[in-house]
């Protein structure tokens, strides 16, 4: 049972960005059950985006800050790459989108866009440059090949497609973002 559980964990830490993005999901859920009626389109991707916005952003990015601030030797070997210092610079960029994406959660369509926007210029630059490991430097590793991979395009794309759905819908208390 011990080993069952040790590896729930390892999988959960190793695909934070998948992990997150579901603990979002979960509580826009909620968010959206609690919010009573009318149960219109505008509400229900106000909650989503939110949520996205504070799980995926906020949180993720200052599990990735911890992860290469403070863990950046086992980081690098999860990537595939040897440990660097410019880890540091990496952690800290993540901790700016962490505290802007904390900021942004909860307030303009305008701020929530900046939220995204930044980080996912990142990820799908990230992307790109994992493409080009698998390519290069045949690195299949889980950090650069795996979830990580799929996340660093499935997240923004999710992102902006709720910024999208705000700004065609407006926003649930005056109808506009």
């Amino acid at each position: 049972m011990a080993g069952v559980i040790a590896d729930t964990i390892r999988i959960v830490l190793t695909n934070f960005t998948l992990t997150f993005f579901v603990l979002g999901l979960l509580a826009a859920a909620v968010g959206i059950a609690r919010a009573g009626r009318p149960r219109t389109a505008a509400r229900v991707i106000d909650k989503l985006l939110a949520w996205h916005v504070l799980f995926s952003i906020g949180l993720s990015n200052l599990y990735n800050f911890v992860m290469h601030a403070f863990f950046g030797e086992m980081t690098a070997r999860f990537i595939g790459w040897a440990d660097s210092p410019f880890q540091f610079e990496v952690a800290v960029a993540s901790l700016g989108f962490a505290a802007v994406g904390f900021l942004a959660a909860f307030r303009s369509f305008d701020m929530r866009l900046a939220a995204i926007l930044g980080p996912s210029i990142f990820t799908l630059g990230a992307a790109a440059g994992h493409v080009r490991q698998m390519i290069a430097a045949h690195n299949f590793a889980p950090g650069n090949a795996g979830l990580i991979f799929w996340t660093d395009i499935l997240i923004p794309l999710f992102g902006f497609l709720l910024l999208w759905l705000q700004y065609r819908h407006g926003r649930p208390d005056n109808g506009r973002v």
